[in-house]
């Protein structure tokens, strides 16, 4: 009964976030078809014959997009948050619709939709948040996980949970292997019982004993959700576990080796993305012109030699961050968060991720794709080939500008936070499709908006 309760409960939390997610798109379309329509009237025009439905409709996916990126419906249950994230993204959507129709010269939005709308989806906002919290508790959404597996296996998955999973679940049992399939005894069954678990987990060792094998199959028809270790990590944490790893097992379907309409189809999009980047960049070089004359002096653009699909070499652009090398600045170590070699001005482009965005001319050239792993430098992936197993599999794929490594971990600043990145690919090599990359262009969007960590 506890099983199936819970899994009533997520499945029910799981569908009001998708309807608090329709609403909340529904209602911004609404706010804005309606005055815009409300105003053509009131002046006597015909609106649905002139371009301003176009700017209608750039006006709610501007909306749509920047709600999605400061949280909204999900991540936004507390009021106060909701309603700071709601300004947040309003305002940022007016000033970027206001700024586009002023750049083009065809201000065919008028300031009554552009900010009447706009103080009618704060509150909407707020209230999709709400309905999207759905009057349940995060611990009622949690899975509970019964582990069989060594103790400090099970350690490391509790604290992986206790970050930033893509389910949300909490460890309620461990079990060592051979107090599992004791002789003579259910004790797996029991445990599983006792805690109310509604997952459990098996590790290479429990696969092998049948006495565990049984007592996981009985627990399955009861349903209870039965999973090995590898396929948790990838369904619970989005990585797949180095240690649960072997040569064969990676020998899995690549989107972009394997299947040819994803190869057309996100080269496609990452070209209309890198057309669209490239008129940002046009506006944004004169800006970081005048920023690096006043604390950032030096060279504009800063090019690395970094390693791509194949193992091909290929030298990558971003705006300059850091002192110049000649100016006492160095160059061949990990990069850290707080980096002293990074000047003030190059701290406002790295939080900003300003600084990224000549690598738009790297994506039309094709050494980048818009999602994929981070390239590397040569002698770091020299290093880490070395001593990573499997290393050179991200080099089976275009890199990327942002990942799947990137908007999980962030930074790799060191041979073990690399390692931690490494697990991260996997996954997408193992996942990568349309959907997935969407999913990593949404996340990046949200950590941009939420200043959150970013890559190497």
């Amino acid at each position: 009964m506890r099983t199936g309760s819970s899994r009533a409960r997520r499945c029910r939390w799981d569908h009001v976030r998708r309807a608090a997610r329709a609403l909340l798109y529904a209602g911004t379309a609404a706010a804005v078809f309606g005055l815009a329509k409300a105003h053509a009237v009131t002046n006597e025009y015909d609106w649905s014959e002139s371009g301003r439905v176009a700017w209608s409709l750039a006006y709610i996916g501007l909306l749509c997009l920047t709600a999605f990126g400061f949280g909204f419906p999900e991540l936004l249950q507390q009021r106060w948050r909701a309603y700071v994230g709601a300004l947040g993204a309003v305002g940022s959507s007016a000033l970027g619709i206001s700024v586009a129709q002023l750049v083009m010269g065809a201000a065919l939005l008028p300031r009554f939709v552009v900010f009447g709308a706009g103080a009618l989806c704060v509150p909407w906002f707020v209230v999709c948040a709400k309905v999207a919290a759905g009057g349940t508790g995060r611990s009622e959404q949690r899975d509970r996980i019964l582990v069989v597996a060594r103790r400090a296996d099970a350690t490391l998955l509790a604290e992986e949970l206790a970050g930033a999973p893509e389910r949300v679940a909490s460890v309620v049992g461990l079990l060592e292997p051979t107090e599992a399939g004791a002789d003579g005894a259910r004790p797996l069954a029991e445990v599983a019982a006792a805690s109310g678990a509604t997952v459990v987990v098996l590790c290479r060792d429990a696969r092998v004993d049948e006495s565990i094998v049984a007592q996981a199959a009985a627990l399955h028809a009861g349903g209870v959700r039965i999973r090995t270790l590898s396929l948790f990590y990838e369904e619970w944490l989005g990585k797949l576990p180095v240690s649960e790893l072997e040569r064969v097992s990676l020998l899995f379907d690549i989107g972009e080796l394997h299947h040819s309409p994803y190869v057309r189809a996100k080269r496609m999009g990452d070209l209309a993305l890198a057309l669209c980047g490239a008129v940002v960049l046009a506006v944004a070089v004169p800006l970081v012109l005048v920023g690096n004359l006043i604390a950032n002096r030096g060279p504009l653009l800063y090019r690395q030699v970094r390693v791509g699909k194949g193992g091909k070499r290929f030298e990558m652009l971003k705006f300059r961050t850091m002192v110049p090398a000649d100016d006492g600045g160095l160059s061949c170590e990990w990069t850290a968060v707080d980096d002293d070699r990074i000047t003030g001005f190059g701290r406002l482009l790295r939080r900003s991720h300003l600084d990224e965005l000549p690598q738009v001319l790297n994506i039309m050239r094709g050494d980048l794709a818009v999602v994929g792993p981070r390239p590397e430098q040569p002698h770091y992936v020299e290093e880490l080939t070395e001593k990573l197993p499997f290393y050179d599999l991200r080099h089976l794929v275009r890199p990327g500008l942002t990942g799947w490594a990137q908007v999980k971990y962030g930074y790799a600043g060191s041979e073990g936070a690399a390692l931690e990145k490494l697990q991260y690919e996997f996954y997408y090599l193992r996942n990568q499709s349309i959907r997935l990359d969407l999913r990593i262009v949404g996340r990046t969007v949200r950590s941009v908006l939420g200043s959150q960590g970013r890559g190497r």
